[in-house]
């Protein structure tokens, strides 16, 4: 069902809400915004049919959608979606972070979900579409940007098992301050051995909703051991460690090898994972993607071989990770401080992300 090769129009139609948020209450919101609290004033909307392809792109205002209630997302499941920032630089320019990759990345996600593949460039121009209307969230205060959300939906209304010949592709934004208030600061991981994020040939690979969902109840029992989120082995033998909830994983080794698990097929492929990869790689740091067992972590944490742990996402960016618990077990000190390579790496790349250091590799692309 791809639709990758049609020729959408590009024109989007812009109507202005006629109740944006006023000067005072939008920097009240910028002074504290959380994380996916507040949502800017407008979206952007654009509609896809097999006889039409993509058409009718516009900005319109932020508000409820209007859905059949035998459309397909509802009963079936086909839904995919982004995660990518805007960050206001020094002169106050506004970049975006390896769009590029985000629109391939939804364009593999569409395919896997069988659902039509928006163009790469109308993916880009809807960020900027929408950063065009709505540039006053991005605020330009420490390490606050504007999260985008783009998402795509199947609308077609019909109640047979096959792919929707109808679909709908929408941006949202919402203004993002730090994902930690108190500062970035160890996290403690909890083992789920009793449910697994993806299976074999399954949407693993894919941004769609179902896997975060399946993620959903394991989750629950990670905070209850008070832990902030849950790693899951591999679904086939149930020895390899793959990814969190939401997040990629490294481990550091004390003589500064950096290691991923190796993409799987059931392991989402992060922008972030990637670039710190590249970043590695520019220090001339060894880096291995490959297999990954739970009992190499829990070993090499408690010999000391392993120096290191963290997980990477788009919200968080970096995320060090002080304790790995599971049923009966429990390694690594949820005490110490972050690692130095993993702080870094962090610094690194956000510098990169907000103008603070030279884009050696042409990561950023300007919105406005």
């Amino acid at each position: 069902m791809s639709a990758s090769a049609s020729q959408p129009s590009t024109a989007f139609r812009v109507t202005p809400s006629s109740s944006p948020r006023t000067a005072q209450q939008r920097e009240a919101i910028l002074a504290a915004p959380g994380f996916g609290n507040h949502f800017t004033d407008h979206m952007v909307a654009i509609e896809y049919d097999k006889e039409q392809g993509w058409h009718g792109a516009e900005v319109r205002p932020y508000g409820p959608l209007q859905l059949d209630p035998a459309a397909a997302v509802l009963h079936y499941g086909q839904e995919i979606f982004e995660g990518i920032k805007a960050y206001r630089h020094a002169d106050g320019s506004i970049w975006t972070f390896r769009p590029e990759a985000n629109g391939k990345r939804l364009q593999r996600s569409a395919n896997r979900l069988a659902m039509p593949e928006l163009p790469v460039e109308l993916f880009v121009e809807s960020l900027r579409q929408l950063v065009a209307v709505d540039h006053e969230w991005v605020s330009g205060v420490g390490e606050n940007s504007l999260y985008f959300r783009p998402f795509m939906i199947a609308n077609e209304a019909f109640l047979g098992v096959r792919a929707a010949q109808k679909a709908a592709y929408y941006v949202i934004a919402s203004p993002a301050g730090p994902y930690f208030a108190k500062g970035v600061a160890p996290v403690s991981i909890w083992l789920s051995t009793d449910y697994a994020r993806a299976a074999k040939g399954g949407t693993g690979a894919a941004k769609c909703g179902g896997n975060y969902a399946a993620s959903l109840l394991p989750q629950q029992k990670a905070y209850a051991q008070g832990c902030s989120q849950v790693l899951f082995l591999d679904p086939v033998e149930g020895k390899y460690i793959e990814e969190l909830g939401g997040m990629n994983v490294f481990l550091v080794y004390k003589n500064g090898t950096i290691v991923t698990p190796a993409l799987s097929g059931s392991i989402l492929e992060g922008i972030t994972r990637e670039s710190i990869l590249q970043l590695a790689r520019d220090r001339g740091l060894k880096v291995e993607e490959r297999k990954i067992s739970i009992d190499e972590w829990k070993q090499g944490v408690t010999s000391g071989e392993i120096s290191e742990v963290f997980a990477c996402g788009t919200a968080a960016v970096i995320t060090p990770i002080g304790e790995l618990k599971g049923e009966g077990f429990s390694v690594g000190d949820l005490n110490a401080p972050a690692g130095e390579v993993t702080m870094s790496l962090r610094k690194e790349l956000t510098d990169i992300q907000y103008g603070r250091l030279p884009d050696r590799h042409n990561w950023l692309v300007k919105l406005r």
